[in-house]
């Protein structure tokens, strides 16, 4: 897939990107490490992973399998706890109401526009 995209910059210049993405090419350069482990959850079978296992952890590890049905079980962020207050943004002045942290300084906080930039 190629996705193009244009992006503008301060001096007004326009610049074309360009990003290919290849799935089957995405990983090449992560390093896998061969084994013999068990999923901690189904039992089965691990010959490789992404990482070299602490070997008093091994009894924890899962397949990717299992491993994804676990961070499905998850569920959204939702749950998270947020802080009310009256802030400004220190970028655009613009008002802030909640935050999902607790701010011990307000001199740089910023709004959630001002900090994707």
């Amino acid at each position: 897939m190629i996705c193009n995209s244009e992006s503008e910059f301060a001096l007004g210049h326009r610049v074309e990107l360009i990003v290919i993405y290849n799935p089957n090419t995405m990983n090449d350069d992560r390093q896998m490490f061969q084994g013999n482990w068990k999923c901690s959850s189904c039992g089965g079978e691990i010959t490789e992973l992404p990482f070299q296992p602490d070997p008093e952890r091994a009894h924890t590890l899962k397949c990717s399998d299992c491993h994804k049905k676990g961070r499905d079980d998850r569920g959204p962020r939702q749950d998270r706890q947020m802080y009310t207050g009256d802030w400004s943004c220190a970028e655009c002045g613009g008002k802030i109401d909640k935050l999902p942290f607790e701010p011990r300084d307000t001199s740089n906080l910023k709004c959630r526009d001002c900090f994707r930039k």
